[in-house]
């Protein structure tokens, strides 16, 4: 059966949520009603940053053997103010090690809070749809798309989505990941 590992941070692990309430469970839960056979595993860290996914991406794609990877990493960098350059090189060798092992890439975009200023906001946003066109990936531009500026959407922390805005992150992401699915 083909495997969807999901690789990435807090937002995909389920941090502060139900065990079964994070959108890759929902993930799974859609392609059982749809009849699409499809393992997922989500090899999502808490914490994780785009220098931590590129230092385990190889032992990921041995251990799991992947024909599509979820790529959602980075944001963790950009709350850090991390360099735009730096996030970009890691998220491309994460992409080139995907592509060197046969799995295609679905690649999720990010954005940050504006108070880390226009220049660095847009710098970190255009990462994205740069490397998506640049490798030839489907791209989700923005996972939180239709609820990100509704801070009741949002655990106590104002960063993690809550459990009501899960099937929002799955619809947003389904629409790219689904034709991919064949």
């Amino acid at each position: 059966m083909p495997l969807i590992m999901v690789f990435g941070d807090s937002l995909s692990s389920g941090y502060g949520l139900p065990q079964d309430a994070g959108w890759v469970s929902l993930l799974k839960n859609r392609l059982l009603q749809q009849r699409l056979h499809y393992e997922v595993v989500n090899a999502s860290i808490s914490g994780e940053t785009s220098r931590g996914g590129l230092s385990r991406i190889t032992q990921s794609l041995t251990a799991h053997h992947p024909s599509i990877v979820i790529l959602e990493l980075g944001g963790n960098d950009g709350l850090r103010g991390q360099p735009v350059e730096a996030t970009r090189d890691n998220l491309e060798g994460i992409i080139k090690a995907c592509q060197q092992y046969g799995a295609k890439v679905l690649l999720i975009g990010m954005r940050l809070p504006p108070n880390y200023g226009m220049g660095y906001t847009q710098k970190f946003q255009s990462i994205y749809p740069e490397l998506a066109k640049r490798y030839r990936l489907v791209l989700t531009p923005y996972m939180f798309e239709g609820f990100g500026y509704d801070l009741s959407m949002f655990q106590a922390d104002g960063i993690h989505p809550g459990a009501a805005a899960q099937p929002i992150i799955l619809d947003n992401i389904w629409k790219t990941l689904k034709p991919l699915l064949g």
